[in-house]
């Protein structure tokens, strides 16, 4: 079985069916026949407003294509659980935010038959608002020799900006662009800085980029903290910068200026 690229619709199932796996059904709904999984009472509502049937896991988890949508603290434990049902040929991705900790449990649990590639699509449902084009995501194939067609799907269905790496590569990277944005973010959310008409444009692209995850659910937050081995002893050398900075000579010639 190919992905995405036959006359005949793939069965995809979704395991988990949180607010990345909701605009994941929007998009592939018109290439894939879509039945989703999630332990959550209200998931099979939102399943029916978007054309997704309700499963059961061992059927979902039996899909041409199948989707581990779970935080990833759940992927070892999902991988460990669906091994009975995924059939021979079939395609296993995840969506974690990083890479590494998803791509071992992957390769440890899931049978040698499977072909398996760990994806991070680097965007969330506020900033695909506007649509998929252009955005990118990153590809880590683990086992398998399926990643060129999934690739070609992704430019040619979506407009996606395709990036192939490794797991450690991914975290590496992902470690100064998504940490630090998010712990800034964080950081300026928590402030709660009143609303001012007198903006710069700067001001206004650094509280869009706060607002843009904002709303990520708080597993997401630590995830990327926690779970990417490179985010520690880059988080304490953004945090001792800062802290330097305040100690530059112009900070006291400014406090006595003010008095």
């Amino acid at each position: 079985m190919q992905a995405f690229d036959t006359d005949r619709k793939p069965a995809l199932g979704l395991i988990g069916f949180g607010a990345f796996a909701r605009l994941l059904a929007r998009h592939l709904t018109p290439f894939a026949q879509l039945s989703a999984y999630d332990s959550a009472p209200q998931a099979c509502a939102e399943m029916a407003g978007l054309g997704v049937v309700p499963a059961p896991l061992d059927r979902v988890a039996a899909a041409d294509i199948v989707v581990i949508a779970t935080p990833v603290a759940a992927i070892e434990a999902m991988a460990k659980a669906i091994v009975p049902h995924i059939r021979p040929g079939a395609l296993v991705l995840d969506v974690g935010s990083v890479k590494q900790r998803p791509a071992r449990a992957m390769e440890r649990y899931l049978p040698a038959h499977a072909t398996l590639i760990a994806t991070h699509p680097l965007f969330g449902p506020e900033s695909a608002g506007d649509g998929l084009a252009g955005l990118k995501i990153a590809l880590c194939p683990l086992r398998g020799a399926r990643v060129a067609g999934l690739a070609m799907f992704l430019r040619r269905a979506f407009g996606l900006q395709v990036i192939v790496t490794t797991p450690e590569a991914h975290d590496r990277e992902l470690a100064a662009v998504q940490g630090l944005t998010h712990l800034i973010a964080k950081a300026l959310t928590a402030m709660e800085l009143p609303d001012s008409r007198m903006t710069t444009k700067s001001f206004e692209h650094l509280m869009r980029a706060t607002a843009m995850v904002a709303g990520d659910a708080p597993e997401v937050f630590a995830t990327i903290e926690r779970d990417n081995p490179f985010a520690a002893p880059l988080r304490t050398r953004f945090l001792k910068v800062a802290a330097e900075l305040s100690d530059e000579p112009f900070y006291p010639a400014l406090t006595a200026q003010s008095q």
